[in-house]
């Protein structure tokens, strides 16, 4: 018999004003403009052999303002694969409309923080829909898209939904994303040996090795990838290439 080891890869768009950008240390007056044309560049990892595409709605995350309705809308009406969709998600009603809307996922942070009873009502009625994100910086959680530092610590606060039917959840070590650096897996591998959910990192891939690595740490389920890739510090090809679920032996029984 064969175990087989499975690591999702999330090709990662982010958008702001309707184009598909990378924003300079998470500084929304910071952003390079890489595509204004989102729903191709999706179509383009879905051609490439991605399963999943991330998308992040920045107007929303980091303003309140979700703009971005006719960018997400031609993605999702481009891709065969689903979408993951996140920024700005803090009510049920915007929840439910892009689920309705045929979003695969939504990604859910700052009302984790805020309306802990929501957040639990929707992960229970869109089973394997609702996805947590908890964004660490210097050791605390952060909210309102990077720009509020809350009193809770990451692993307590991962703990607190232990029960809850979440789909996954996305972990990002803000301190090794902002500063563009080889990140220690540290505080991803840590978190994710304390929650018994999928987790899934953000902010720690550089290169296509960081991948590998990733793949072989215990309950990391995949990985979101942004500006490496569209800065072409990684190679789409190879890192699903290493992404690929590989057969691993084990023991026969007679």
């Amino acid at each position: 018999m064969e175990a087989v080891t499975k690591m999702i890869f999330f090709p990662a768009i982010d958008l702001k004003d309707g184009q598909c950008v990378r924003l300079y240390q998470g500084d929304m007056d910071k952003a390079t403009v890489f595509s204004d044309d989102p729903a191709a560049q999706a179509k383009a990892f879905q051609d490439a052999g991605c399963e999943w595409v991330h998308l992040v709605d920045l107007n929303g995350a980091f303003e309140g303002k979700p703009v971005n309705g006719a960018a997400v809308n031609g993605i999702l009406d481009a891709l065969d694969i689903p979408v993951q969709l996140g920024g700005g998600f803090r009510s049920r009603e915007r929840v439910e409309k892009w689920i309705d809307k045929g979003a695969g996922r939504i990604v859910v942070g700052t009302m984790a923080a805020h309306d802990p009873d929501l957040l639990n009502e929707l992960a229970k009625f869109h089973p394997d829909q609702i996805v947590m994100a908890v964004d660490v910086y210097q050791g605390s959680v952060m909210t309102e898209g990077w720009q509020s530092q809350s009193a809770f610590d990451p692993a307590g606060f991962i703990g607190a939904y232990d029960a809850s039917p979440l789909a996954g959840i996305i972990v990002t070590d803000i301190d090794a994303d902002i500063a563009d650096r080889d990140a220690s897996l540290g505080v991803i591998t840590r978190l994710a040996a304390e929650t018994r959910h999928p987790v899934i990192a953000r902010g720690t891939v550089r290169s296509t090795d960081d991948v590998a690595r990733l793949k072989y740490v215990h309950n990391i389920a995949g990985a979101l990838i942004g500006r490496a890739l569209l800065s072409r510090d990684v190679d789409l090809a190879e890192a699903l290439d290493v992404a690929r679920p590989v057969p691993e032996p084990t023991a026969e029984f007679q």
